[in-house]
């Protein structure tokens, strides 16, 4: 058994050690490649919410405010979405969690029914909107690919001497 001096109130090692490590919002937008007004507007939108505040009221984030903030980013950056989009995906992705937890702790049949309608609601929305976005990004990649073929076009004219065909879009 530990023993610590008389008036030594601090917390053990080993609670220390498991304490979450809490960043000012300046440090968190650093760390994930944000601005701290960003960090701020994803909070006043609801995406994020601080794990604590600090008591001069700053702003305390986690380890699962900094994975939250990295996903926001890679759907916002990587796959396009809008800030509502991300907005919805992340609201299903609590309900899932909730439903799971709700679905674990009862045996009633008819709520059990109801927690997987509402998740299977909620994941043929999710799946209707990955698929909107694939078909918008097909879309435009066609149309890069129609441009594409046409500058070849004119660039092989170019290269065999021809002037190059416009055709009249515009009037």
């Amino acid at each position: 058994m530990e023993t610590r001096p008389p008036g030594d109130d601090t917390q053990p090692p080993e609670a220390v050690a498991r304490a979450p490590t809490l960043l000012r919002i300046t440090e968190v937008a650093e760390e994930v490649g944000l601005t701290a007004r960003a960090v701020r507007y994803y909070e006043e939108l609801g995406l994020l919410k601080p794990a604590a505040r600090s008591e001069g009221s700053y702003r305390l984030f986690d380890d699962d405010d900094l994975e939250r903030l990295r996903f926001i980013r890679g759907l916002r950056d990587d796959a396009g979405f809008s800030l509502a989009e991300i907005g919805r995906l992340l609201e299903d992705e609590e309900a899932r969690e909730r439903n799971r937890s709700l679905f674990r702790s009862t045996t009633d049949l008819d709520e059990r029914r109801a927690i997987l309608r509402d998740a299977l609601g909620r994941v043929d929305r999710q799946v209707t909107s990955l698929r909107d976005k694939a078909s918008r990004i097909a879309r435009m990649v066609r149309e890069a690919e129609v441009r594409r073929r046409h500058l070849e076009q004119h660039l092989d004219d170019l290269e065999a001497g021809r002037e190059t065909a416009h055709s009249e879009r515009r009037r």
